[in-house]
């Protein structure tokens, strides 16, 4: 069992966890989630949803229920109070941990059935349990672009593999790592936690408020900087936003840990910022991934390591390209909660665009759904223009349109309100060099502050809803295209 493999991973007297309240040792560890698995036996929890934030508690709850044989739900904490309903109805929850048992007032109401490090755990009777497929140990919900997100079902054993997996293809042993993703994210829960101790690591947990983050988004920069100054980790895992904030201040002469790896992913990462990342002696890794293979499927690593890419293949994987979407096999989740028809699939289909250059880096282009054919016959990712734009630390936000136009145009917002038309058109043009002609941005319009401003524009991890996006701008989006660019004037600024 996982719980027993990383207990194994170090000596029995070697802290390997903290949350700034408290330590425990290996032998600690063990013997507290065994204990806490045995008091969830006694009361017959079946499924339990665990809404915490990063502390010990949350892993000691995560390890119990593997030692109890039973499924685990992480909630994350920046889902909606709707969004939280359907999770637990979804799955059948009849168990949950949680700090604020207000939320579920209406779902568990007083039901106080014990008390974990200032967690309460409430229990009901579910109306009806949904079926899910034999094997399940653990249900993740990504933040998904709706507000009924679907549940992937995982084995522990397909969790305990991919965690020795990646320790094994990063290769660095009894390293620190900070959690600064939530550890209701899969990858953080995986490769930030089980990983690391399996390698015989030390892994260290702050609450996100500690670590600057309001909701799902960072709003305080210095306090996350600031942690990274204090816990002075090994190890990172980022997203291309996280990174972006760490690239600047850095060059900003910011004097970092000595990092010995920092994994970035979630979405498409411009090559350039990843080189500037190098440059300033950040040990960057780009790579790539989905719940629905529980979490990492390639990577870069100090020994196959190729910027630009999303990496190779980690070795249980088997992938095939069909019309350009990426197909993976041989990690493949058990199926999606209560949803028979999708349980053992032999393949997941990714939705991605992707491609392998000649040495097997795989080359992530954007989303099948979001692939733009310009009126010329052009197929053009989104995601790989936009992510041009943001290599630049001028822009918050980047959005490309131009499906079944002559050419492409961006509603683009920036971090400084003092930021000149003039310099935006500087970093487009910038942009423009790394694109080929039918990809470049030939106009584009200035937003009247970030889309965070505007949460509806928003999934909760902060991927634009396109096409949300293009109705709230119409008007503007339709500017762009009233008259042909030129080569004096290739950009339209404010538009309205």
């Amino acid at each position: 069992m996982l719980l027993e493999r990383l207990v194994a991973a170090g000596r029995a007297d070697q802290i390997v966890l903290g949350d700034g309240q408290r330590e425990l040792t290996r032998a600690e560890l063990s013997d507290q989630v065994q204990a806490l698995a045995q008091r969830l036996r006694e009361l017959q929890v079946r499924r339990l949803g665990l809404h915490a934030d990063n502390n010990v508690a949350w892993l000691l709850a995560d390890l119990a229920c593997e030692q109890a044989g039973l499924v685990i739900v992480p909630l994350p904490l920046f889902f909606t109070d709707q969004q939280l309903l359907h999770v637990v109805e979804s799955c059948g929850l009849d168990a949950v941990f949680t700090a604020t048992p207000a939320l579920f007032q209406s779902s568990f109401g007083q039901s106080l059935a014990g008390v974990l490090d200032g967690l309460a755990l409430l229990r009901r009777q579910p109306a009806q349990v949904p079926a899910i497929p034999p094997g399940t140990g653990k249900i993740t919900f990504t933040s998904g672009s709706t507000g009924t997100p679907k549940g992937v079902c995982l084995s522990w054993a397909q969790q305990a593999r991919q965690a020795e997996v990646l320790a094994e293809a990063v290769g660095l042993q009894g390293v620190r790592h900070l959690c600064v993703l939530p550890l209701s994210t899969l990858l953080e829960n995986i490769a930030g936690v089980y990983a690391p101790l399996l390698a015989g690591g030390q892994v260290q947990l702050r609450s996100l408020a500690e670590l600057g983050f309001s909701g799902s988004r960072l709003q305080q920069p210095q306090a996350f900087l600031q942690q990274l100054a204090l816990r002075r980790p090994d190890t990172l895992i980022l997203i291309p936003q996280l990174l972006h904030l760490l690239v600047q201040a850095v060059a900003q002469g910011w004097q970092p840990p000595p990092f010995a790896f920092i994994a970035v992913g979630g979405s498409r990462v411009a090559p350039t910022l990843v080189t500037q990342a190098r440059a300033l002696g950040l040990p960057v890794y780009e790579g790539y991934g989905l719940s629905e293979c529980a979490s990492v499927v390639s990577l870069n690593t100090p020994t196959a390591d190729r910027p630009g890419t999303a990496g190779r293949l980690l070795p249980h994987v088997q992938t095939r390209l069909e019309d350009g979407e990426l197909l993976v096999s041989g990690s493949a989740m058990l199926g999606y909660v209560g949803e028979p028809a999708s349980w053992q699939p032999p393949v997941i289909a990714t939705g991605d665009l992707c491609e392998f250059d000649a040495d097997g880096f795989l080359i992530i282009k954007g989303r099948r759904k979001n692939l733009l054919i310009s009126s010329y016959g052009r197929n053009i990712a989104p995601e790989w223009v936009e992510s041009e734009l943001l290599a630049s630390p001028l822009f918050a936000d980047a959005v490309v349109f131009g499906d079944a136009q002559p050419w492409c145009v961006a509603l683009l917002s920036v971090r400084d309100p003092r930021t000149t038309d003039a310099m935006i058109a500087s970093v487009v043009a910038a942009a423009n060099a790394q694109l080929p002609d039918y990809a470049q941005v030939q106009r584009w319009w200035r937003l009247p502050g970030p889309l965070a401003q505007q949460p509806q524009l928003l999934t909760n991890n902060g991927r634009p809803r396109r096409d949300a996006i293009a109705k709230h701008y119409t008007q503007e989006i339709a500017a762009l295209y009233s008259t042909a660019p030129t080569a004096a004037s290739p950009s339209l600024a404010q538009a309205g």
